[in-house]
């Protein structure tokens, strides 16, 4: 029996009721397109196991519907929210990501970057295991890199990073909403980007930050230092879950309770610590994969020709448990 005839792009357009050019357009992920246009395609995409020739295809837009993702998060604390986040809106657009580990190595970096130069990628998403700023990866590349997580020190660059500013905000006013109106902050190290811009948020709400390290560790010395102190507080707004889980366990101990007595929120939403906590923290959540979305979306414009340079801040939000809620 004769193998049957593999569906083509005339085929997909003809069942969604479309143009060629416009079934083309939906697949790829091109154009100004209505939603349920581009679903209608994608079904009958889905109904005739359409598969393009990706050759002919990269032949002819002078793509490889390839990009590439340089991160030094050997652990992927950061970097697989981030690379969910991108591939939810590359994958659409059947576009395949690339990921390797430079781990905090220049020549490592630059030995992927090459790579990934010579497979012709048609952009690059370069992310870290924290916030901050870096130098770029390279200058007159001949594709569009964005910067996810980390910013870079060029201006005329694509960044896109997590709004900490305003979520520290919120987690603060979510303790003030409640009544807490004797505030401290316990966060990491002062050298740290990330502790540094949320401790700054904070001056006009609370007293001078005690800096420490990113661990339960601290959190739990940093109680100690406080009650030792005889501070006169009701709430704790930490730098992140970890130090937050280590101070609500020395409260507790210290016949302080969480959140009657004192409120503690964290930061990051790690579900292995937030959720696991007793009680469960409050804590902001950077949305890590929405901005692995957004960074994959201003890659995709770059390499349609319509770059947005400059810093983008992705919001945060905060998600609310029983260690601020009485």
């Amino acid at each position: 029996m004769p193998r049957p005839r593999p569906a083509t792009i005339r085929d997909v357009a003809a069942l969604a009721g479309v143009s060629v050019g416009t079934a083309s357009k939906a697949l790829n992920g091109r154009g100004s397109l209505r939603a349920e246009t581009v679903a209608r395609v994608r079904r009958a995409a889905g109904q005739l196991d359409f598969r393009p020739n990706q050759a002919a295809r990269s032949l002819h837009a002078d793509r490889t519907y390839t990009v590439g993702m340089i991160t030094t998060d050997t652990i992927g604390r950061f970097s697989i929210p981030l690379l969910i986040g991108a591939e939810d809106i590359l994958g659409a657009g059947q576009v395949s990501v690339l990921l390797c580990d430079a781990r905090d190595d220049p020549i490592r970096e630059r030995h992927h970057l090459q790579v990934l130069l010579s497979r012709r990628v048609d952009g690059i998403i370069v992310t870290g295991r924290r916030a901050g700023t870096r130098a770029p990866v390279g200058t007159g590349l001949p594709v569009p890199v964005v910067y996810a997580f980390i910013s870079s020190t060029e201006p005329g660059d694509c960044s896109v990073v997590p709004d900490e500013t305003g979520g520290i905000r919120q987690a603060a006013d979510h303790l003030r909403s409640t009544g807490r109106t004797r505030l401290v902050h316990v966060t990491g190290p002062a050298h740290h980007h990330s502790a540094r811009v949320r401790a700054e948020a904070l001056t006009d709400l609370v007293a001078e930050p005690l800096f420490g390290e990113w661990s339960e560790a601290w959190g739990r010395r940093a109680a100690g230092l406080l009650l030792a102190r005889g501070l006169d507080f009701d709430g704790v707004v930490c730098g992140n879950d970890q130090i937050a889980r280590g101070m609500t366990e020395a409260l507790r101990e210290a016949g302080r309770e969480v959140p009657r007595e004192v409120a503690v929120t964290g930061f990051d939403n790690w579900d292995v610590i937030a959720e696991a906590s007793r009680p469960p923290l409050t804590s902001v959540d950077m949305d890590l994969e929405g901005l692995g979305r957004a960074a994959a979306g201003l890659l995709l414009e770059a390499v349609a020709g319509n770059p947005a340079p400059g810093v983008h801040r992705h919001p945060s939000r905060l998600v609310i448990r029983d260690s601020t809620v009485r």
